[in-house]
């Protein structure tokens, strides 16, 4: 339950800082080493925004 928690909140772009005092980690390495997979749509997403921002005047 903690791994898809962290996942599913990391995924709807709450703050990892968030996420990890939500699981009790004291460390955000735990949280993001450990419970957060990069889910191919997030990527996406990510990829997107950085095209946006590069090439959005042209």
């Amino acid at each position: 339950m903690r791994h898809t928690a962290a996942s599913v909140l990391l995924a709807q772009g709450v703050p990892a800082r968030v996420v990890m005092e939500i699981l009790g980690h004291s460390q955000i390495s735990v949280t993001l080493n450990i419970y957060a997979h990069v889910a191919p749509e997030v990527a996406r997403e990510a990829a997107a925004r950085l095209e946006g921002a590069l090439w959005s005047g042209e």
